[in-house]
């Protein structure tokens, strides 16, 4: 492969990687909205999926975009687990 196909490979790799985390972005906004417990079951499982993907391109991507994406994560954890732990409507 030449290092152009491998940089765009990467490119790739990081943008699904930041949309997946974009979803769960999303997810988490949606339920802090409307707290129910189907928002809720969603946003578990885009944080599952963004994490998935997070894992599969820990290998692809540089460790300044996987600390940034990790931030976010986290953040958006954090966010999640406040919905949980003040309760559902």
């Amino acid at each position: 492969m030449s290092q152009y196909d491998s940089n765009l490979q990467n490119q790739s790799v990081a943008a699904q990687t930041q949309n997946s985390v974009d979803r769960f972005h999303n997810a988490v906004t949606q339920a802090m909205s409307h707290p129910n417990e189907q928002l809720v079951e969603q946003a578990e499982h885009s944080r599952a999926h963004a994490r998935h993907a997070l894992d599969q391109a820990s290998e692809n991507l540089g460790n300044d975009v996987m600390e940034a994406a990790e931030e976010m994560m986290a953040t958006e954890e954090r966010r999640l687990d406040s919905i949980k732990k003040t309760g559902l409507k």
